[in-house]
This record gives structure tokens, sequence and C-alpha cells, in this order.
């Protein structure tokens, strides 16, 4: 697959990144909530958000407050 394809799960809120056509073969837990799948020759394929919008909420918040604080950081 040479384009990603981004598929949300609105009743789950579950948000699933396929990188590949391929099957899985495996899953590895990366963090909770958060699984890559992986094929055969253990290359990630895609990748699975569970709770995806509190995920979202909170990645796209720290990263803003992250970015406010280096801008403070300049101002000062």
């Amino acid at each position: 697959m040479n384009n990603p394809k981004l598929s949300y799960f609105e009743k789950e809120d579950i948000l699933h990144l396929a990188m590949s056509d391929e099957c899985e073969s495996s899953s590895v837990e990366i963090s909770p909530n958060i699984t890559a799948e992986l094929n055969d020759e253990g290359e990630l394929i895609g990748i699975e958000i569970m709770g995806a919008s509190l995920f979202l909420r909170d990645s796209l918040l720290e990263s803003a407050q992250a970015k406010l604080l280096q801008l403070s950081k300049k101002v000062a």
C-alpha cells in the first residue's frame, strides 16, 4: 500500500492507521491503548489507538502547551 489509510470507528472510539494491505500476523502493545500491528516479518503494518478522542485531545494539548512554554521562555 503506497498510501496509508486512516479509519475512525466512532462507536468504539478507535483510530486505525493501515500502512499496508498485508495480513496482521501479530501485535505489540506500545503503550496502554496503542497497539502496533506487525506482518510475518515483524514489520509495522498498522497502528490502532483505542480511546482515540481522549488520546488526540491530550496529545494536542500537551504539544500546544510545550510550544507555548518555549515561546514564553524566548519572550522572557
